[in-house]
């Protein structure tokens, strides 16, 4: 069972000694790797326990974010305009406001 894993992790795999055996998914199968790999990191955000470890763990959710843009032919800064103008509207969350009912 296998994993998407960044770019240059086989190569530091195999230069610790061990082997390292990879393929190369086609368009279908990253986009479903991408979105595996987007759950995996939220889980590891989530259970992040200090700001060194939440800043990491936000850092790969934002690798895979960049990853879904490029496929769709955009990137981070689409990603960031996008969020500037959903903030301007919809604002943020600086409020920490918690709907109880609609």
């Amino acid at each position: 069972m296998g994993k998407l894993v960044r770019d240059k992790i086989p190569d530091i795999i195999r230069a610790s000694g061990r082997s390292a055996e990879v393929r190369q998914l086609d368009d279908r199968a990253y986009l479903s790797a991408l979105h595996d790999k987007l759950g995996e990191e939220a889980a590891e955000l989530r259970h992040a326990s200090n700001a060194g470890n939440v800043l990491e763990e936000a850092a790969d959710v934002l690798e895979v974010l960049i990853g879904l843009a490029a496929i769709y032919g955009r990137n981070f800064d689409d990603i960031v305009r996008i969020a500037g103008e959903k903030r301007s509207e919809r604002g943020g969350f600086d409020k920490r406001l918690w709907l109880e009912s609609p």
